[in-house]
Formats: structure tokens, sequence, C-alpha cells
């Protein structure tokens, strides 16, 4: 993946809006970047600072600078759709 279509995701491993966003990626042949969160200070403070002072995951940056803050899977495909990603 080219770092002009890099996907970062924010999330903690018990998360299970993480988890199904995750499988979303997955199963799409998706590839993105996962941060946990509760193991990176820099990237809890990005979150924070994002999400108004809430650590709210999943946290995805997509690389057209669009952020989408705990999405359904849905949303999350059809951003993916609009990305022009191979959607299944």
């Amino acid at each position: 993946m080219t770092t002009s279509s890099k996907i970062v995701m924010y999330g903690t491993p018990w998360c299970g809006d993480c988890r199904r966003a995750r499988r979303v990626f997955d199963q799409n042949k998706t590839s993105y970047e996962y941060i946990d969160i509760e193991q990176d200070d820099a990237a809890r403070a990005y979150v924070e600072q994002v999400n108004k002072g809430s650590q709210s995951v999943p946290t995805i940056v997509f690389s057209d600078g669009s952020i989408l803050v705990e999405p359904s899977s849905a949303v999350l495909t059809a951003k993916l759709q609009q990305l022009g990603l191979n959607v299944a």
C-alpha cells in the first residue's frame, strides 16, 4: 500500500466496534495500520484531540484526510467504495 492510500485505525483490543471495523477491512482485503491507543500515548492524545477530549474508538483516518469515528459496517464499506477500493 502506498502512503497516499494509507488508512490508519486507532482502537483498543477490548472494543467490539474496533473488532467489527477490522473484520470489514479484512473481509475486503483492505490494508490499514492499526494503532492501539492504550499502548501509544501520542495516538491516545491524537484521538482525544480529534474527538473533543473523548477516547472514541475506532477513530479511522483515511488518505483523503477524512475521519470516521465509530462507523457502522455499512458506513465504513461505503467509505471504502468512495475511495475506489474493491469491496466485496
